[in-house]
């Protein structure tokens, strides 16, 4: 059977069809059959990317043309169902017809049907090392304590790595990656200001509680007086600290260059500073990360629109603000609505939480925390955009890598395939299931993707990418079963691989035509 002519975008996704087949028998006599009514699930096969999608045609098809009397072309259809159906070699694209039992056959034993063993996970249950971690502090500033974490420091000349939290957590988030990736990198993790550890030594507005009528609470919380002390005339938790924060860091710290990875918040963070100081970092990988940050408007950016709004997160808080965040932090702060937030945003409630659980407890719990949260709420927006941010990274030859939990309830997929669509050929890897901190819920799948990136970029792309076999590979759609053994029973994850002939249109269209079948 030939099929003489089709049109279909590459790597394009299951769709169903109403089309025109004409049929070519062996004694070149042509009948042509127009079968409106009848539907085809149609998916190509592409020679060049190894990629196998499948063709279900409709059984009332057959028996139609059984009807018309194109005898030999029917021999050849039927003749279909019983042969085992196999990506054809050759230099061409074209579309393999079965049933659904064939369909669905091919899809197991295809690309997507490849499983990757993690290997080489240290196991504390069973007595593995892991890499031991190390806390400590650095002054930045006066009354600026830095609180970082760091593991790997024996592994002088291996690749650095920096990794930069979420809102509303800390360096203890990547406690999963310092152990295992400390192994065979130096790593760091670090708590921006205002958050974590790194909350003010002091009170920053030190005032008498008489006469006001929340005296009780601020008995012992921090920042909620009226006059400022000098070291915190200016201080604001904005995206431009943080970044200002992470350029130090690694100057006085770390002392050269590092990838970077960042969760959420920190992701935005992560590639912010990428964009301003490119020559301190080799590469920079978004976990989920947050496509925007800041209600306000930056006065740079927007003096006239910024002058509506005189209070932008700076000490002392005004008093309208100190009452309201007196309302919002006794909820925030509750631990019954940190445990639903965590319940939100993994997807696998399986996964054992109490630690994160009980450090954001902690914290909430220092004196400085509500007046610090409600400057972070305040803070004006950075001075580039998201979309600015990772357009001027990329033009300064800036090396991205995305991973995203698809079951993110708050940062969806959609926001990874907007920047996927702006820098089609960074590799995007979607981990299934996974939500908005795949890092803690399946650490063993990032930091293998992870290592695997980063080996990719210091051999200069002589190793190939994470799942990938070849470079023509990177080119397209690859899904994978990623199994690893964890507390002594294997688990598995879909993971799936985002090539550079990317289209978010042609994704659309196949969410729209199938909303419920797997993506």
């Amino acid at each position: 059977m030939e099929i003489l002519s089709y049109n279909f975008a590459p790597l394009s996704r299951d769709v169903n069809l109403r089309l025109g087949l004409v049929l070519k028998s062996s004694n070149s006599r042509h009948s042509k059959l127009n079968f409106r009514k009848y539907k085809f699930l149609c998916t190509k096969i592409d020679s060049k990317c190894g990629s196998l999608r499948l063709c279900n045609l409709d059984r009332s098809f057959v028996k139609k043309l059984s009807n018309q009397g194109s005898s030999s072309s029917l021999n050849i259809l039927q003749g279909f169902r019983n042969v085992e159906l196999k990506v054809l070699s050759g230099g061409y694209d074209g579309y393999v017809i079965g049933g659904e039992d064939d369909a669905r056959d091919i899809s197991e034993k295809g690309e997507s049907g490849t499983k990757v063993v993690i290997p080489n996970l240290p196991d504390e249950s069973d007595g593995e090392s892991t890499a031991p971690i190390s806390s400590c502090f650095w002054e930045w500033k006066p009354k600026f304590k830095v609180h970082y974490e760091k593991a790997g420091c024996e592994n002088v000349n291996s690749p650095k790595v920096l990794f930069l939290p979420g809102f509303g957590v800390g360096s203890f988030h990547y406690e999963k990656q310092l152990k295992d990736l400390g192994r065979d990198c130096r790593v760091w993790a670090i708590d921006f200001l205002g958050q974590g550890m790194s909350l003010p030594v002091e009170d920053p507005t030190p005032s008498s509680s008489e006469g006001d009528d929340t005296s009780e609470r601020k008995d012992h919380a921090w920042g909620f007086g009226d006059e400022t002390k000098p070291w915190a005339s200016d201080l604001v938790y904005s995206i431009d600290l943080w970044q200002d924060q992470v350029q130090y860091f690694i100057e006085e710290v770390i002392g050269e260059p590092v990838y970077i990875v960042g969760n959420s918040l920190g992701g935005f963070v992560a590639l912010y500073f990428a964009a301003c100081c490119p020559h301190l970092v080799k590469g920079v990988t978004l976990v989920n990360a947050t496509p925007f940050w800041g209600f306000l408007p930056n006065p740079i950016r927007s003096p006239q629109l910024a002058r509506l709004f005189p209070w932008a997160g700076t000490f002392p808080l005004p008093s309208i603000v100190r009452k309201l965040t007196e309302l919002i932090w006794q909820k925030l702060s509750d631990p019954r609505s940190i445990a639903e937030v965590l319940k939100q945003v993994y997807a696998d409630h399986s996964t054992n939480v109490d630690k994160v659980f009980s450090r954001i407890v902690e914290i909430t719990q220092h004196p400085a925390a509500a007046a610090s949260f409600a400057s972070i709420m305040f803070a004006p927006q950075g001075k580039l955009s998201f979309r600015e941010a990772l357009l001027r990274s990329h033009m300064n030859n800036v090396p991205i890598c995305l991973m995203y939990g698809k079951e993110d309830p708050w940062v969806r997929p959609f926001w990874g395939l907007q920047v996927k669509r702006q820098v089609p050929e960074v590799p995007y890897y979607q981990i299934s299931p996974a939500g908005h901190c795949p890092h803690d819920e399946v650490p063993e799948v990032v930091n293998y993707l992870l290592r695997g990136w980063i080996k990719n970029l210091e051999t200069q792309g002589s190793v190939s990418l994470p799942l990938l076999d070849d470079r023509e590979n990177a080119l397209c759609n690859i899904d994978r079963d990623l199994e690893f053994v964890r507390d002594g029973s294997r688990k598995s994850v879909r993971v799936r691989f985002f090539g550079s002939k990317f289209s978010l249109w042609n994704r659309i269209i196949s969410f729209i035509r199938f909303p419920f079948g797997k993506s």
